[in-house]
């Protein structure tokens, strides 16, 4: 059987975020599948690309890394020995962020393979893949699910954690940042699962805050920064009371995603977060999805901004085009991973490029920023778009695909649920989802997730209450939808 008959079979497939399904379907056979997929279409894009002496990389080992689910380590295994199979020699980093991992090959033009299902279901896990020039494309993806080979005999492998590639990852920021950076600032550090909360609080020391760590779990916790609990809200404003902190820090599962308070334990919105940073850091231009605040245009703080689809792929396919006009180009995701397509030198150092999605960054250049102010200052220089967002569990992808057909060819009979008309409506944008801008100025997206089978909505308004409650209007309205039309 082919690689790609066993991927097939397994019913895994590529979201938004890698390759992403049910840990039950991640057998060690679909893992040496998708890992050797991936090594050989690499090789066949290396052999073709050397032939015109385009690229120099090195394929001859593989770079591994994981986060804290239990099911996690064994598909490591799988990988490393489904690479080994292949006389590709696997490092095995361990636990540690997914920008951490990618730093690390890049640099050293390897490939990498990190396990994670950052945010999603706990019954779910996945495996994104970067080639030695960082993240690999839509089209790599095809490629990887099309290949022929047969799968070679493997055997799960032992791993042994190298921490080289978590300390390079430090080293970065601290020779970036000043030393004291981010003296005077008391920072709380949620760790939870975490893949990262073994290094935070080592780097907010090294630029000069005193830090607090906070609720350390055995238990994987599966925050999405894009939908933060209300239980987790509540935690941030209680500990800013306790500790008087000048800002609280976390991220989802892998390290890719910030989420960051401000002193009252009010947790920003990553766009937020991302305009703050891009803006501390002087980048001229950036690429950020459809779903992004419109702040970010109505703030004039930059030369250039290009609208996506949702996905770091479709973020950092936009790159290109703008670093052939633009000497400092970065994206960031409405869940608040930054990425650098450009170096950045300052006073201190140099910043090298990471196309991809970091949480530590844009948290350091929004401290670093916010010291002598405080963050809640830093968001009143913005204008005054508020946003807020939410998804629907156990919907069907399929369902929200139909569903949003039938609401694009008979737009009149669907908006009536929510109380509009079609006059109500300014604007249709179906880059990615369905996101309307309505006369009054407020908006609302509603796309199918590419990881899980759920239903994502963002909305905005001018105030942060009339964004939640039109973000429960929209819900409440969808539900009763699906609840309808499922049963």
């Amino acid at each position: 059987m082919s690689l790609a008959q066993l991927i097939a079979r397994s019913g895994i497939s590529f979201g938004t975020s890698g390759a992403r399904g049910l840990v039950v379907d991640f057998t060690a056979e679909v893992c040496a599948a998708f890992s050797q997929s991936f090594l050989r279409v690499l090789a066949q894009q290396v052999a073709s690309n050397e032939a015109t002496g385009k690229t120099t990389v090195d394929l001859t080992q593989v770079a591994i890394g994981i986060d804290h689910r239990p099911s996690s380590m064994a598909m490591a295994q799988a990988c490393a020995g489904a690479a080994k199979a292949l006389g590709v020699i696997p490092r095995f980093f361990g636990v540690l962020p997914t920008p951490a991992l990618a730093h690390y090959a890049l640099r050293h033009k390897i490939p990498a393979i990190m396990v994670t299902g950052s945010h999603i279901p706990f019954d779910r896990n996945g495996l994104k893949f970067y080639r030695p020039d960082g993240e690999i494309s839509k089209a790599d993806e095809q490629q990887i699910l099309a290949c022929a080979a047969p799968l070679q005999p493997f055997t799960a492998m032992e791993l042994v954690a190298d921490p080289v590639a978590a300390a390079l990852y430090l080293r970065r920021y601290q020779q970036f940042f000043a030393a004291d950076a981010l003296a005077g600032l008391h920072i709380g550090v949620y760790e939870h699962s975490s893949a990262g909360r073994d290094l935070y609080r080592s780097v907010f020391e090294a630029l000069g805050a005193t830090v607090t760590t906070l609720q350390r779990s055995d238990v994987f916790v599966p925050i999405d920064t894009e939908a933060v609990s209300a239980e987790d809200q509540a935690k941030a404003r209680a500990w800013a009371a306790q500790y008087g902190f000048d800002a609280i820090f976390s991220t989802d599962g892998d390290g890719d995603r910030p989420l960051l308070s401000d002193e009252d334990g009010n947790w920003l919105r990553g766009d937020i977060v991302g305009l703050l940073a891009a803006k501390h850091l002087g980048i001229q231009a950036l690429a950020v999805p459809v779903s992004c605040n419109s702040a970010i245009e109505q703030s004039q703080l930059f030369r250039n901004v290009e609208r996506t689809r949702i996905g770091s792929p479709y973020v950092i396919e936009a790159f290109a085009r703008l670093a052939a006009r633009f000497d400092t180009v970065a994206g960031f995701e409405a869940n608040g991973g930054f990425l650098l397509a450009s170096s950045l030198k300052n006073t201190h150092g140099e910043l090298t490029e990471l196309p991809t999605r970091d949480a530590l960054l844009p948290a350091l250049a929004v401290l670093a920023a916010s010291k002598g102010r405080g963050v809640a200052a830093l968001l009143h220089d913005l204008p005054a778009r508020f946003t807020a967002s939410d998804r629907l569990p156990h919907v069907p992808t399929a369902w929200s695909q139909a569903w949003l057909q039938q609401f694009m060819a008979a737009p009149a009979a669907w908006l009536q649920p929510f109380g509009w008309c079609e006059a109500d409506v300014g604007d249709v944008n179906q880059l990615d989802g369905l996101r309307l801008t309505l006369s009054c100025g407020d908006v609302v997206h509603l796309r199918p997730s590419g990881n899980a089978p759920e239903l994502r909505c963002y909305v905005e308004a001018a105030t942060v209450e009339a964004a939640q409650a039109l973000l429960v209007k929209v819900l409440r309205v969808v539900q009763a939808l699906v609840q309808r039309t499922l049963q």
